[in-house]
């Protein structure tokens, strides 16, 4: 025990044993400063001073934009243009889903490699429909005699408007006699309309051209999209007046009749119609006579 204790008085005499620092200056000895130090102060200071600086860097390096500098942190800027193009990446490959899905569609169109879809007159498309229960409901008579009152008021009621009940209406592209009609049967999804040579051929309705090219077999076609996801086809023409990205008009000259293409039996207008995917037959919709 007596060695321990005297060792460590011996490390304690050391740690608080005095020392004087002094300067002087060279020329003539004179003492410019002088402090009295022990080895416990200068250990204390250290380690102040030692805490102090690494608080200092610890707040540069995470709490400045001097991060930016130093090996191994990324830039604020490039993690904002890396967020950036990251959506924008998203952005452009929803476009081009929507690209690779409007050409798998002219696809269908042009090779015929579809099932026709069965649609109404009245409607371009008509959900399925169930048989509903009859329900005899006969009006009151006081519902009679407001009804009464009410036409005698409307009766003479110059603001009314009427409003349309079709939302599409389609232009003929053309008139003349069909040579061979729509058939499902056959897998002939068109109408062959008999021309005269360059005979103008008009656009059904308003849309955008979205194919216009020549084709071994269909010779000169153009394919216009319309609202409603309906697609209109013009094939065997002649020559094209539009180009794919064109907006056209309804009743709008597009083409001109032919005889183009090795599928072509002579002069006439191969004209075919589609809504969402689906040919639908032209003659429900346009009268070509």
């Amino acid at each position: 025990m007596s060695k321990k204790r005297l060792k460590r008085q011996v490390i304690k005499k050391k740690l608080f044993n005095k020392i004087r620092l002094v300067l002087l200056d060279e020329e003539n000895f004179e003492e410019k400063f002088s402090l009295r130090l022990n080895l416990m102060n200068v250990f204390v200071v250290i380690t102040v001073v030692s805490i102090i600086m690494i608080a200092l860097t610890t707040y540069i390096i995470a709490g400045t934009p001097l991060r930016e500098y130093i090996p191994g942190y990324s830039s604020t800027q490039l993690k904002r243009e890396a967020t950036q193009n990251a959506i924008k990446s998203d952005s452009l490959l929803r476009e081009l889903e929507a690209e690779k899905a409007y050409m798998a569609s002219i696809k269908k169109v042009l090779t015929g490699d579809l099932e026709s879809g069965k649609l109404s007159r009245d409607s371009i498309y008509v959900p399925e429909q169930k048989e509903q229960p009859v329900i005899d409901i006969k009006p009151s008579e006081a519902d009679l005699k407001l009804r009464e009152e009410v036409a005698l008021e409307d009766k003479y009621n110059l603001f009314e408007e009427a409003q349309p009940r079709v939302g599409l209406v389609l232009f003929a592209p053309v008139k003349g006699h069909i040579t061979e009609p729509y058939s499902s049967k056959n897998k002939h999804f068109a109408v062959d309309i008999a021309l005269a040579k360059d005979t103008p051929i008009k656009s059904v309705a308003a849309g955008t051209v979205l194919f216009a090219d020549w084709t071994p077999t269909n010779g000169h076609v153009i394919i216009v999209r319309h609202k409603d996801g309906i697609i209109s086809v013009y094939k065997h023409c002649a020559a094209l007046t539009k180009e794919q990205g064109d907006v056209v008009r309804s009743g709008e000259a597009i083409a001109l009749a032919g005889s183009t293409g090795s599928q072509s039996t002579g002069v006439h207008l191969h004209f075919e119609l589609w809504k969402d995917g689906y040919p639908i037959n032209p003659t429900q919709y346009i009268n070509f006579e």
